[in-house]
């Protein structure tokens, strides 16, 4: 296949991204410094771009330099492990020295910096990820696979699978990720027989990394064909023990895109199994609290009332009972029309706030103490069940009162 270019991509030519490339130019000359991963690999396959990464033959120190004396904000974001990140006009570009590894342990490197592209290539996790474009968007290809796999939709790993592994175990699930977003057809089939032989390393990772993963790899547009192969090729169930069938996550998949629901659809669905299965993966406080708040009643959209929702949102929070209701549809995805109702609805409705309290109990002549509590308690409930009315508050304490009394 003849040789790309991405000289008319946007980012590539946009003024942030000129004025640092200039600035590593002018300290280390031409073909010092080309744009590498993700920036690369979606502009050939015609996708957006969000991130851009560059690598360059200048050391960290000299990369400082360079982007100070063009008047840059330079961070050094890792300098052990030779990146910089440059910010142009609001805009981070993460700058790392061109590497190879010494040591690995599986879970990070010892690396020296090198000038040698090739050898900076085949150190990176697949072909796709080690292409490497120039200022001028000519496109290079140092493994000589890499512009074929993307041709293809081929993640694939550079050079021996288990080594690439072995350097990191997080990219077992980088392969499946990968393969969930730019992937067509069935994974390569040497990169899938080294990550299966290679899982029982999955344990020394961390949960933060893996959770952290495995989201991302949920989050792809249609996840389900990759992870019914973790599941058929037994890593699905080293992440996630507790994770019965999928037919719930293929369910969910088809109404979501929200990583997290999709995620909630592999775990257990009482609350103490799912307590342990998501801190097992050490997710975060905001995380845990929307996947326990999923726990309780299914909710049916063919019966599900409006004062019902108004109910729960008002004991639940918008958040809880918008995922609830999502996971309601994937249980009768024939009712998105009614599903769209009910969640504007929560979206909308304005949360009311109980309109007693003290003050007024202690007017009816209740002495402060349990039962002033037990009366604001009965009337909550009377004021739900009647679905908020917004007059007679005063009446009505005084009706609950009387009943008390009598």
């Amino acid at each position: 296949m003849s040789t790309p270019s991405l000289a008319d991509a946007s980012w590539l030519t946009a003024a942030a991204t000129r004025k640092v490339m200039a600035a590593l130019e002018a300290e280390g000359g031409p073909d010092v410094a080309r744009f590498v991963g993700g920036s690369v690999r979606n502009s050939l396959m015609g996708l957006s771009v969000s991130d851009i990464d560059i690598a360059t033959r200048l050391e960290p120190q000299s990369v400082m330099t360079a982007l100070k004396a063009a008047g840059l904000k330079a961070v050094p974001t890792g300098l052990d492990h030779g990146t910089v990140t440059a910010v142009a006009e609001s805009q981070p570009f993460e700058i790392t020295t061109l590497r190879r590894d010494v040591t690995t342990d599986g879970r990070r490197a010892t690396v020296a910096f090198t000038t040698d592209w090739a050898e900076d290539a085949g150190r990176r996790d697949f072909h796709i990820n080690a292409l490497y474009a120039d200022g001028e968007g000519r496109v290079f290809d140092p493994t000589g696979q890499g512009l074929a796999d993307i041709e293809a939709r081929r993640v694939a790993f550079v050079g021996d699978a288990g080594r690439r592994i072995r350097e990191d175990r997080l990219r077992i699930l980088r392969f499946f990720r990968f393969h969930a977003w730019y992937g067509a057809g069935d994974p390569d089939a040497v990169g899938l027989a080294a990550c299966v032989d290679e899982a029982g390393g999955l344990g020394e990772l961390s949960a933060e990394r893996v959770s952290k993963e495995l989201l991302k790899l949920l989050a792809a547009p249609d996840p389900v064909p990759t992870v019914e192969v973790m599941a058929r090729s037994g890593i699905l169930e080293r992440l996630l023990p507790e994770a019965g069938t999928i037919e719930a996550f293929r369910a969910m998949a088809a109404v979501s895109g929200d990583p997290l629901l999709r995620l909630s659809s592999l775990l257990p669905g009482s609350a103490e199994a799912l307590d342990t299965a998501a801190r097992g993966l050490r997710l975060s406080n905001r995380e845990m609290a929307r996947l326990q708040g999923l726990i309780g009643p299914k909710l049916d959209l063919e019966t599900l009332e409006d004062r019902q929702v108004r109910a729960l949102v008002y004991a639940e929070g918008k958040q809880a009972v918008a995922d609830r209701l999502v996971k309601a549809l994937a249980l009768r995805p024939a009712r998105r029309d009614r599903y769209d109702a009910l969640t504007e609805l929560v979206q909308t409705w304005p949360v009311p706030r109980l309109p007693v309290g003290g003050r007024e109990v202690a007017a009816l002549g209740v002495a402060p103490g349990p039962q002033t509590g037990a009366l604001l308690k009965a009337f909550e409930a009377s004021w739900i069940a009647e679905d908020f009315p917004g007059t007679g508050h005063v009446e009505r304490l005084k009706a609950l009162q009387d009943q008390r009394e009598g």
